[in-house]
């Protein structure tokens, strides 16, 4: 506020025709303090948990009782490694369960739209060759791959006529040979 005033006094009292400039840089100012007020807090409150939770060090004059202090403090960094690898093996634990119900719920809500499919045209050796890759050189022929099938040609039997007439065009020389000639 006192920013304010001192502004105020050198430009004369603030109107709604004041400059923008000069409302922009009051602000300014005013937010500078704030964050310095908030710096010196953070410093204060640091200084004050330190001095209630860690007490000062009072290094010990002969040399046994430091390596008891040494063992004390290590057993003390013992106990607190314990505690993080836990803490860090439950916090995994649960990140991990929370990304599996995530993916659940996706699946539940079936947020996925399947996409309509394109229509490619492309031969049987293209999708060989693009599944398999180009090492894999696959000739699909597949008129080659089927079976030869020869349709059997059945004789129809012969119009049954008079037997006579059969005869007696056979008898004689001449019947032979009309005899010799269909059979050949």
């Amino acid at each position: 506020m006192r920013h304010v005033q001192a502004i105020d006094m050198q430009h004369g009292p603030l109107s709604i025709n004041s400059s923008p400039i000069i409302f922009q840089s009051m602000m300014l100012q005013v937010a500078k303090d704030l964050l310095e007020a908030e710096e010196i807090q953070k410093v204060q409150e640091r200084e004050k948990y330190m001095e209630d939770n860690c007490p000062p060090l009072v290094l010990p004059g002969s040399k046994e009782e430091l390596q008891n202090l040494c063992r004390e403090l290590h057993s003390k960094i013992d106990v607190i490694d314990e505690e993080r690898y836990i803490l860090e093996h439950t916090a995994d634990r649960v990140c991990n369960e929370v990304k599996d119900l995530n993916i659940k719920i996706v699946d539940l809500k079936g947020k996925f739209k399947k996409p309509p499919l394109k229509k490619v045209r492309m031969s049987a050796d293209a999708m060989l060759q693009a599944l398999l890759g180009s090492k894999h050189k696959v000739n699909l022929d597949l008129r080659a791959n089927l079976k030869q099938v020869k349709k059997e040609v059945k004789e129809e039997p012969a119009e049954v006529g008079d037997w006579r007439k059969n005869i007696e065009d056979k008898a004689g020389m001449g019947g032979r040979k009309k005899m010799f000639e269909s059979e050949a």
